[in-house]
């Protein structure tokens, strides 16, 4: 993982404006993540705690996260500990991915008394742990570790700490000239500058040394030796060296595939776009920002995602056999034609024949045809016969002409529910569940039989500041989509929505005072709120909102529209994230 010990080292020291700062509010918005609300000595903000499998970290957030109604009981004890508290020291366990955190408060009886919260970033074994420094007992952390996973030890309520295995590796901080090598030889040795594996095996031998370094480090400093006239122990000393004065270049490249990666140090072995930062903290916010929210959406709609793509494959196959029973329907007018061939020629048959040749008098040549005869029935009857099913095809046609219309707009529908889930926050979710519970496709959770959920009055929706100063408002889902084109828009303000293609509705707001900048800037907003994100010259209709209805009995986020224009953009994430945005 990109998060080493010199990233952590990183935010450490940036962490010392915290020391003599207060925790004013503690929360516990999910399983794995706290925030810690800090106030005092020039330190101020949402500290973010994770011990997220996937993405453990620590770092400072502007991210709006949801405040559970009913706090999760490790958060409870938290708050009975070090809310109100003063932190006292942030430090970190030598080059290693653990952060401690002293907390002075006081009990109900006034007595002052220091805790300690123990950040372990370490994978899917990440763990936040509350303990007492004196005594060294755990008071609990957000995850139990049980002797049935871990013979090492163990972090339940009055256990003590036992801090994570070591890996049995030297302090690069620390090392001197002389064990340099012997350690590099113990890691694995390394062949000849001139190999064409050297920077492989150059940063495979450091990984086995050190402690605090990652792959993506180690590869880092073997990438600087091969070009270096003294080699490797030269560029592992300058890169310590900075690291020991503190002195980093938070950074993250993003590669051509999208993958993305970041670091304290500048990232020379990677191509790619490189984005600098200010503080170690930026830079995590800001790599972390879409990635966490989009994980925790997948978490919470999984049920969701698998149900729609469950009800979209049956209605495809449905659409499948209703197009089949329309091609014999086609057929409908030849039995027809039977049916009249044989009632003209009712003298030329009798019952118990299996076929009768017979004048086709509505083609020009009159050929002769054979048709085939029940056996069983009289002349009058197999007529009749064919007759019946003229009728029948005749009216199913219309039938299935109604039901194929119906399970497009079903398709439609259900596609732009999943584009929803697809674009969603972790704010959307309820909405998006709501609505299909309203429509009757699933059942409320939780909710006793006959009781109605309350609705809300309105939802909150996204809302843009065009480069002109201008207004626009984007619905992520059909709730918001509704509430957008119907609620908020006035006749004379501009609508927009991608062509023949599942995505939001976008408003552009104060009637017809706009330049081309807006126009665009709310198309590109409507291309990159669509199932086309990843595409380019995506098409976008736009048109006044007086042009646009919602028919009666519609579902949610259907409308119709006309005297329409067309432009053809291309989404740009980078550009669309430095637009002011506020939710309202």
């Amino acid at each position: 993982m990109s998060l080493d010990g010199i990233v952590v080292r990183a935010l450490v020291r940036e962490l010392q404006t915290c020391v003599k700062a207060r925790i004013l509010k503690i929360y516990q918005p999910t399983d794995n993540e706290l925030i810690l609300h800090i106030r005092g000595q020039g330190a101020s903000g949402k500290l973010l705690l994770s011990a997220h499998p996937s993405m453990p970290r620590l770092h400072w957030t502007e991210q709006p996260w949801a405040n559970p109604a009913e706090p999760p009981m490790f958060c409870m004890l938290l708050r009975k500990y070090c809310e109100g508290g003063v932190i006292e020291a942030i430090r970190q366990v030598d080059l290693e991915r653990i952060v401690e955190l002293d907390v002075r408060h006081r009990d109900e009886l006034g007595d002052a008394s220091l805790k300690r919260i123990v950040i372990e970033i370490m994978g899917r074994h990440s763990n936040i742990i509350l303990m007492d420094p004196s005594t060294g007992v755990v008071h609990d952390g957000i995850r139990h570790v049980t002797p049935a996973i871990s013979s090492h030890r163990v972090v339940l309520p009055g256990s003590a700490y036992v801090a994570p295995p070591e890996q049995d590796k030297a302090d690069p901080l620390s090392v001197g000239e002389s064990e340099f090598a012997e350690l590099i030889a113990r890691g694995g040795g390394i062949p000849d500058a001139n190999d064409d594996s050297y920077i492989e095996a150059a940063s495979k031998a450091l990984l086995g040394a050190f402690t605090g370094l990652s792959p993506l480090v180690s590869r880092e400093i073997a990438f600087r030796a091969s070009g270096h006239p003294q080699g490797l122990r030269a560029a592992f000393r300058e890169t310590l060296d900075d690291v020991g004065r503190d002195s980093y270049e938070p950074n993250i490249v993003v590669q051509e595939t999208g993958k993305a990666f970041f670091s304290a140090l500048a990232l020379t072995h990677l191509d790619g776009e490189k984005q600098i930062f200010p503080t170690m903290h930026e830079c995590l916010e800001s790599f972390y920002r879409d990635k966490a929210s989009r994980d925790l959406v997948r978490q919470r709609t999984t049920d969701l995602n698998r149900f729609l793509l469950n009800e979209i494959a049956k209605n495809e196959k449905k659409l499948v056999k209703l197009q089949e029973t329309l091609d014999e329907a086609a057929e409908a007018d030849k039995f027809r034609r039977i049916g009249e061939l044989l009632t003209a020629h009712l003298y030329a048959f009798q019952r118990g024949d299996t076929s009768v040749d017979v004048v086709d008098y509505y083609e020009e040549e009159q050929p002769t045809r054979t048709i085939a005869l029940d056996p069983l029935l009289t002349p009058n009857e197999n007529a009749q016969r064919y007759f019946r099913k003229y009728a029948k095809l005749k009216n199913s046609r219309d039938v299935v002409t109604e039901q194929i219309e119906a399970t497009k707009a079903e398709l439609g529908y259900l596609a732009s529910v999943l584009q929803g889930l697809d674009s969603a926050t972790p704010d959307d979710i309820g909405e998006i569940r709501d609505e299909l519970v309203e429509q009757g496709y699933i059942r409320e959770r939780g909710l006793k039989r006959g009781a109605k959920k309350r609705k809300k009055d309105r939802p909150a929706v996204l809302c843009y500041t065009s480069s002109e100063g201008i207004q626009i408002y984007v619905g992520k889902n059909n709730t918001q989509n509704d509430y957008i084109t119907n609620r908020l828009a006035s006749a004379s303000d501009t609508w927009l929505h991608t062509k023949d293609i599942p995505g939001s509705h976008v408003l552009i707001r104060g009637g017809g005072e706009f330049g081309e900048a807006t126009l665009h800037e709310a198309a590109m907003l409507a291309a990159y709120y669509s199932k086309a994100k990843s595409s380019s010259s995506v098409p976008v209709d736009y048109t006044l909102i007086r042009y646009v209805r919602k028919p009666n009995g519609a579902k949610p986020g259907f409308v119709i529209y006309d005297n329409q224009k067309t432009l053809f953009v291309t989404p740009d994430e980078a550009r669309i994230q430095q637009m002011p945005s506020t939710v309202k």
